[in-house]
C-alpha cells in the first residue's frame, strides 16, 4: 500500500475533531464511486444492475476522482456493476492511483481472465474480490494465491445470507490458509430484493466466533457488529457515489440525489443546511437496514473498532 502525504493524514485527524465537535459526521473519510452500473451478473441480493444510470465518459470521471482527491476522503472503492466491464478502467486506475487516498477496487472475479491484472495491479492498493454463494464463483477459492500474484494485497469481500451461514467457516478456513484477509458482510435488504438479511445476533455471534479461531483474517469491525445489533447504528462518515457522478445523499437508502460530483465542490455541499438537513433524514431513519458501509466506518471515530479492522493487516 503506498503511503500517504503527512499532510492528508494530518487533515484527516482535523476533520474527525471537527466530526466530533460538531455532534455529527460533517465530513465522511470512505467513499464507493460506481464507475459503471453494468454487471456481468444478476447477484439477487443486489439491486445496482437493476437500474439504468448511464456511465460518466473517461474526462467525466477524472473530475469525480479530483473532486473526491480534494475532500476529506481517505480511501476510496472503485466498484459497480463490475468496473472490469469499462474498456478505458486502466486509465482510470493509473488516474486514481496517483491522487492522496488509499485505493480499493472490487471486482466479482468473473473477468479477471480477460483483463491485464498484473499491470492493473500496479495501480490498486488493496483488491477486493467477492467471492460467495451469490456471486456464482465458490470455485474462485480454489484461485487465492494465484490472485496473490496480481500484486496487491487481496481482501475477500463475502456476502452471507440467512441461508449461507452455516457455510461460512470454511470459507474464512480458506483464506486463513493463504494469509489473506476477507471482509465478511450480511446480505442487507435492498429496495427491489427479497429478504436474504441474516438475523443480527446471530451473524454476530459467529463472526465473532470466527475471529477468535482465524486469528488476523477477518476485517469486519467489531463497532459494525455492535451497530447491527442497535436499534440507529449508521452514519455519515461513508458515501456512494453513482456512476453518473450524483451523490445520493446521506445515504441510498433514504436520501434523494443531491449532488453532481462533475459539478462544484464536494466539500462545500457537505458545509450545507442542505446537506445537515440531509442527515437529519439520516438521525431519524428507523430502518436499520446493515448497509455495511454505511453501519461500519464508525471505525475513523472509535479506535476500539478501527484496531478491529487494521489488526490484521498489522498482525499478520
Amino acid at each position: 500500500m503506498k503511503r500517504l502525504p503527512t499532510k492528508k493524514y494530518l487533515k484527516t485527524v482535523d476533520y474527525a475533531l471537527q466530526n466530533r465537535l460538531a455532534g455529527e459526521s460533517i465530513y465522511p473519510f470512505y467513499a464507493s464511486y460506481k464507475v459503471t452500473h453494468k454487471c456481468n451478473l444478476r447477484c439477487s441480493f443486489c439491486n445496482v444492475w437493476m437500474e439504468d444510470t448511464p456511465d460518466l465518459k473517461k474526462d467525466d470521471v477524472f473530475k469525480v476522482i479530483d473532486n473526491i482527491a480534494n475532500s476529506s476522503i481517505v480511501v476510496l472503492s472503485l466498484e459497480g456493476g463490475d468496473p472490469l466491464v469499462r474498456k478505458d478502467l486502466g486509465e482510470i486506475l493509473e488516474y486514481a492511483y496517483q491522487k492522496p487516498f488509499t485505493l480499493f477496487f472490487t471486482t466479482n472475479g468473473h473477468l479477471l481472465d480477460k483483463r491485464p491484472m498484473e499491470e492493473f495491479g500496479k495501480h490498486i492498493d488493496y483488491l477486493h474480490i467477492s467471492i460467495d454463494e451469490g456471486h456464482d464463483n465458490l470455485e474462485f477459492f480454489d484461485r487465492l494465491e494465484e490472485f496473490q500474484s496480481y500484486g496487491p494485497e487481496i481482501c475477500i469481500q463475502t456476502v452471507v445470507t440467512k441461508d449461507t451461514m452455516p457455510d461460512l467457516e470454511k470459507k474464512v478456513k480458506r483464506v486463513h490458509e493463504v494469509n489473506a484477509r476477507t471482509v465478511v458482510m450480511p446480505a442487507c435488504h435492498l429496495d427491489g430484493t427479497d429478504d436474504f438479511y441474516p438475523d443480527p445476533k446471530k451473524f454476530e455471534k459467529e463472526i465473532i466466533r470466527l475471529k477468535k479461531i482465524y486469528k488476523n483474517t477477518i476485517t469486519t469491525p467489531s463497532g459494525f457488529l455492535d451497530n447491527i445489533n442497535k436499534s440507529h447504528g449508521c452514519s455519515t462518515s461513508s458515501i456512494i457515489i453513482d456512476s453518473d457522478g450524483g451523490l445520493f445523499y446521506p445515504c441510498r437508502t433514504v436520501g434523494q440525489r443531491l449532488f453532481d460530483l462533475t459539478k462544484g465542490s464536494l466539500m462545500d455541499f457537505l458545509r450545507s443546511e442542505e446537506a445537515k438537513k440531509a442527515r437529519q433524514w439520516m438521525n431519524d431513519c428507523d430502518r436499520c437496514c446493515g448497509w455495511y458501509q454505511y453501519f461500519a466506518t464508525d471505525v475513523f471515530a472509535s479506535p476500539r473498532s478501527i484496531m478491529s479492522s487494521l489488526s490484521p493487516y498489522l498482525f499478520k
